[in-house]
């Protein structure tokens, strides 16, 4: 089951270097809530509303998938005696059970999630096609001056280029 935090990315980024995140919710931690706060794709965005609207930090929406974590997830009322039921994280979450950590701002402007998920994947490919573009280009450009294993080389070379210039720019985006 794939459930969503909304997280600060200061907290994102230290539970990427610690290997645990534990922030429960907006100034609460695991250990003062006793679970984190989740949220299912349809639900995320009104959490949002009622309570990061005003928030004066950076915010990532971490996607999350259940079969991926080591702590319980249990489906609970929001409030006592409540119909609807919201995923409470009965430990600490991993990086490696998040899939993505998407900036919110680039979340709410998506139609949905799929639009978003069709976005990042275009990313991807353009990114993809840049290494092979640049790969070829390297391949025929030292293949001329060295011959042989100059294709071999060139690629190599233009490869790394590509790669080191996606680096770049997904550190921007």
């Amino acid at each position: 089951m794939l459930i969503f935090h909304i997280a600060t990315a200061t907290d994102w980024s230290a539970a990427l270097a610690s290997g645990a995140y534990t922030t429960s919710t907006r100034g609460r931690t695991l250990e003062q809530e006793g679970f984190i706060h989740a949220a299912r794709a349809e639900q995320w965005r009104g959490v949002h509303a009622r309570y990061y609207a005003d928030a004066d930090e950076p915010l990532v929406l971490l996607e999350i998938d259940t079969e991926r974590l080591a702590s319980r997830v249990v489906l609970e009322p929001a409030v006592p005696g409540g119909d609807e039921t919201y995923p409470h994280v009965y430990g600490p979450i991993e990086p490696a059970a998040v899939l993505r950590a998407v900036p919110v701002d680039d979340a709410l402007g998506a139609t949905s999630f799929s639009a978003l998920f069709l976005r990042e994947l275009m990313r991807a490919a353009m990114l993809g096609l840049l290494v092979v573009v640049l790969a070829a280009v390297g391949a025929l450009l030292v293949d001329e001056a060295l011959g042989g294993w100059g294709v071999l080389v060139g690629a190599g070379l233009g490869a790394a280029l590509a790669v080191a210039l996606a680096a770049v720019a997904v550190r921007r985006w």
